[in-house]
């Protein structure tokens, strides 16, 4: 059977670019002063686990209110379907057929990096792969324009003594993880304060510890090694409130990258016990093999605490800016990371966290099915977006480079993969409109999807011989991905091969490759 080039090459790898904004459609007036900006990024949040878009059993009022108060999203997406490679596009601007880093990458060649106690006494074990020297960051770019830059939370994007720690990569202050393993649990050894370990006062209960072999599950007594001293999050939250109060008279800039409600399982007990009254005697997660993280007697309960115990947070945060009367002139974005995890007692099925999408394994966290990579986005600006306003603008998080260049003034670089919102957020302007957006992914088998309009590409199983899947679907008939059409229109797969073939780079990491479209065998084994 004959099939041209494109077709194939396509069939191989739908991903995702899109048509470039520069900064000059909607500029702000000039004697306006700039706004401060707070850009808040959840961690495996999914697409309805907070009320604003239907979540029914956690409460998230201070959420909720943003949206009241500004413009809710309905098709926004991650850049990537796991934490590092979505938080890389995200600062850069640039797709994941141009990103440097494409997945999670832990650097094992140093040696026993998941070893928790190995870690704590060997710092160059800690963080993940780094980004070049030459990364040039938003952070970078706001810093040009004025801004102050703080970031607060969970970085995963390099490693101690290396150039890409966030103090290296634009960012005037930082204070919580480097290091993304590090963050498997809420009760570490250490936080990081810029470049310095800061030690807390929380025992070596290394992740993944299991609940202990004989003991009662039913017993509260038993979980009490897991619940420690110092809860990472109220620290943190502690120093982005500082950070605020130090900057108020500036512009300033707050990435806050909660580590909520990425598990393990731990929250405040007064949340927690909250939920225990609203849903009842439930069974107990015990960790072990599978899921690992930590045991957690009532896991509804905590996970739906958790994230409450966010929600409550950014509603001080709020009233903190209220309270310096900056609150008019900040504009906060809420979003997440990525879809639900099914992880460490996580139960997306029960809260129907991705919903109207599937949030199970294989659909979700991971994966490049709307459940693992369509995030809430709300947008909350007073005064310049409307309030209780909605928009359908398909979109991804590597547009908020673009964004915030037409909010702030410094240039859209000229390898950015991302266009501006600010017309739809300030319906003022022409929007432009993505012709696609791309992802590929190599890890979980080797991934690749493309969005083009309504219809939705998706390839799997690229990582080694077997049939690769080809999977096309139309959203807007089918938004939950259950009929494939490929076969039924051939123009749409030729017309994504063209876009593959246009706007993918070989990735520079080997580990980042993925061989049936790298060395051409996919083709090969089609024709």
């Amino acid at each position: 059977m004959q099939i041209d080039n494109f077709s194939l090459s396509l069939l191989l790898a739908g991903t995702i670019f899109l048509s470039c904004n520069r900064n000059t459609d909607v500029p702000l007036e000039e004697h306006s002063p700039k706004p401060n900006i707070i850009y808040i990024l959840a961690d495996d949040l999914g697409y309805a686990d907070i009320g604003a878009y239907g979540q029914q059993k956690i409460e998230t009022p201070n959420i909720d209110a943003l949206a009241r108060s500004g413009m809710l999203f309905t098709q926004h997406y991650s850049s990537a379907p796991v934490c590092a490679p979505a938080r890389h596009m995200l600062l850069t601007g640039r797709h994941a057929g141009h990103a440097f880093i494409r997945s999670n990458f832990e650097w094992g060649e140093r040696g026993d990096v998941w070893n928790y106690r190995a870690m704590a006494k060997d710092s160059t074990l800690e963080g993940q792969g780094p980004m070049p020297d030459s990364t040039v960051t938003m952070a970078h770019r706001l810093k040009k324009v004025g801004y102050a830059t703080g970031m607060v939370g969970k970085w995963g994007l390099g490693a101690p003594h290396t150039a890409s720690i966030p103090n290296e990569m634009g960012f005037d202050f930082f204070y919580g993880f480097n290091c993304q393993r590090q963050a498997h649990t809420y009760y570490p050894l250490h936080l990081y304060h810029n470049r310095s370990r800061v030690h807390l006062r929380n025992d070596t209960i290394a992740p993944n510890t299991a609940f202990p072999m004989g003991a009662d599950p039913k017993d509260p007594a038993n979980y009490a090694d897991f619940t420690l001293k110092d809860y990472a999050p109220d620290l943190m939250f502690k120093a982005l409130t500082d950070f605020v109060d130090q900057h108020k008279k500036e512009p300033f800039f707050l990435y806050w990258a909660s580590p909520i409600p990425h598990v393990a399982l731990q929250a405040p007990q007064r949340w927690v016990d909250y939920y225990i009254e609203k849903f009842g005697d439930e069974e107990p997660y015990l960790a072990g093999n599978p899921g690992g993280y930590f045991p957690h007697k009532n896991p509804h309960a905590a996970y739906a605490a958790m994230i409450s115990y966010l929600d409550e947070n950014i509603g001080k945060l709020v009233q903190q800016l209220k309270a310096e009367k900056i609150y008019e002139n900040t504009l906060i974005i809420f979003t997440s990371d990525n879809g639900p995890s099914y992880a460490g007692g996580a139960d997306p099925e029960w809260f129907d966290s991705a919903h109207p999408f599937d949030g199970r394994y294989g659909r979700a966290k991971g994966f490049l099915y709307e459940g693992g990579i369509r995030v809430p986005m709300i947008a909350s600006w007073p005064g310049k977006i409307g309030a209780g306003s909605r928009s359908d603008l398909i979109s991804a998080q590597y547009d908020i480079l673009a964004t915030l260049a037409e909010v702030t003034g410094y240039p859209v670089p000229s390898d950015n993969d991302g266009i501006s919102m600010l017309p739809t957020l300030l319906k003022k302007g022409d929007q432009k409109i993505h012709d696609f957006l791309y992802w590929e992914f190599p890890s979980y088998g080797g991934q690749v999807a493309l969005r083009m309009g309504d219809w939705k590409l998706i390839r799997r199983n690229l990582m080694n011989k077997e049939d690769p899947t080809l999977e096309l679907y139309n959203l807007k008939e089918d938004s939950t991905e259950t009929r494939n059409v490929a076969l039924m229109h051939p123009e749409i797969l030729k017309n994504a091969a063209k876009i593959f073939e246009r706007e993918r780079d070989r990735p520079e990491m080997q580990d980042f490759q993925i061989p049936l479209i790298d060395d051409g065998l996919l083709a090969e084994k089609l024709d």
